[in-house]
């Protein structure tokens, strides 16, 4: 398999091996891949602190007034609180 085929072959299984999903043949198999790509391990290592600070910091106040906005455009005002 060529470099870009593995690299695309990296992105569709991405999501499974970041969440500690993928079987143990796969987890091998991407992280040889990452040893030899450099674009792939900036990726997958950037992707990979994006979710751990989307997990770990303290989600930021929405004002009142936006998050009415937001749930009339999206059609969830039944979740807007009285």
């Amino acid at each position: 398999m060529s470099q870009h085929g593995e690299c695309r072959h990296l992105l569709d299984d991405l999501s499974l091996y970041l969440d500690g999903e993928a079987s143990e043949a796969l987890c091998a198999e991407i992280e040889q891949h990452l040893r030899d790509c450099d674009n792939c391990r900036v990726m997958v290592d950037t992707l990979g602190k994006t979710i751990y600070l989307y997990q770990h910091l303290p989600q930021p106040a929405l004002p009142s007034a936006a998050r009415e906005r937001l749930y009339k455009r999206l059609d969830l005002t039944e979740f807007l609180e009285k």
